[in-house]
């Protein structure tokens, strides 16, 4: 067994995890046990998204874990067949579409919102931010009936409008916590020296808000790219996304072709992810310079 003076000294030279020089030994030994609970937490809701990767480099026609020979076959066989590759254009058309439509719809939104003379600020916010807490199936279905009578169903621009009703509350949301931190008094003095509302707008909100602008924008995209219950109700086998092709596979014939999708999903969303974290450091470091 470990003396006690020994486990005195292994606590002594215990790392300080953050914590102030001062910090005792107990301290340090608490700390290291959250961080490994976090980390442990972490790992198992991180894991499973990263299994796809493997799978998707096997040769074996069917699931096999541990991966006995590895093979770029099933990639070869999402970007030769036909209708991976339509699904995909047409995940990227929409997403691009949705993206376009929601953050000008959420920008204006933002703008008229943030004012503080705005009248029933709260109830309007949540009007629009509640496609976001009401379930997709419920949205998906009232949009499906009332899109059925405008002849919007399976079509491309049906399918951008509801993913643009769905995608334009995330672009609210960050647009409206930039202008939190925004100096309405910059637009009133734009106006006293005689600039025009679009002036003031281009010249001295946009540049401050443009980090929320483009996240909002990336998020979006993202949104509508990996939607599929919206996708399921308005789109048909000629107008399916991506995603609503892995659910047909996966009902219809499984093979590895449909884990190919999947890292190439989860590759889009972790370069999105990165461009976030990327526009967040230099909207901080935005903000500390022009402090």
């Amino acid at each position: 067994m470990m003396s006690l003076p020994r486990a005195q000294n292994l606590l002594q030279k215990l790392p300080h995890f953050g914590l102030p020089d001062y910090a005792t030994p107990g301290e340090r030994l608490i700390r290291l046990l959250v961080l490994c609970c976090a980390g442990l937490v972490l790992w198992f809701l991180v894991a499973p998204l990263f299994v796809v990767i493997p799978l998707s480099l096997s040769k074996e026609p069917f699931f096999t874990f541990p991966i006995a020979h590895y093979s770029w076959r099933w990639y070869v066989n999402f970007f030769a067949d036909a209708r991976w590759m339509a699904a995909l254009e047409n995940s990227f058309v929409t997403g691009l579409g949705a993206m376009i439509l929601s953050t000008i719809l959420g920008t204006l939104a933002s703008l008229g919102v943030a004012r503080p003379e705005f009248p029933y600020r709260r109830l309007v916010m949540s009007f629009l931010i509640s496609p976001m807490i009401i379930p997709v199936v419920v949205v998906a279905v009232g949009t499906y009936l009332v899109y059925a009578h405008f002849g919007l169903v399976n079509t491309r621009t049906g399918l951008i409008l509801g993913h643009t009703s769905l995608a334009t509350p995330y672009v609210v949301m960050t647009v409206t916590a930039t202008l939190a931190n925004y100096d309405h008094n910059l637009s009133r003095a734009a106006h006293s020296l005689g600039a025009s509302g679009w002036s003031v707008f281009w010249r001295v909100t946009f540049p401050q808000i443009l980090p929320g602008v483009v996240s909002g924008a990336i998020l979006a995209f993202a949104m509508s790219f990996d939607e599929v219950v919206m996708a399921l109700f308005l789109t048909n086998a000629e107008r399916r996304t991506l995603p609503v092709q892995m659910f047909a596979g996966i009902r219809d014939l499984v093979n590895p072709t449909i884990m190919a999708a999947a890292t190439l999903l989860l590759m889009v969303s972790l370069a999105l992810f990165g461009i976030l974290q990327i526009l967040s450091r230099r909207g901080k470091a935005g903000g500390v310079t022009a402090h």
